[in-house]
């Protein structure tokens, strides 16, 4: 037996990653991948294969970075291999 949200999450990813690579797409699977913590102290934007993070502070920018193994592999999973080959995290400046 399969658990529901097991199924549930790679039900999920399965129809991500067939959807094109858009900008709602990219922050939906970050969101998810990141959780609405995260999420909600950074922005991003995908150029080619590099998804630039910013982060409102040094603190958060260490902290998405302690994460980014986890972070790179949830994100492959739901954009599908290839999509994102780096991720850099800077600083968010105004």
């Amino acid at each position: 037996m399969i658990p529901v949200h097991r199924f549930m999450s790679d039900a999920l990813a399965e129809v991500l990653r067939k959807a094109p690579l858009t900008p709602e797409k990219i922050e939906f699977a970050w969101r998810a991948a990141v959780g609405p913590g995260i999420a909600g102290v950074t922005t991003i934007e995908l150029q080619g294969r590099v998804l630039h993070v910013k982060a409102k502070d040094a603190a958060w920018q260490r902290e998405v970075e302690r994460s980014l193994g986890v972070v790179r592999g949830r994100m492959e999973s739901l954009l599908g291999k290839g999509n994102v080959g780096d991720i850099r995290v800077t600083v968010h400046t105004p």
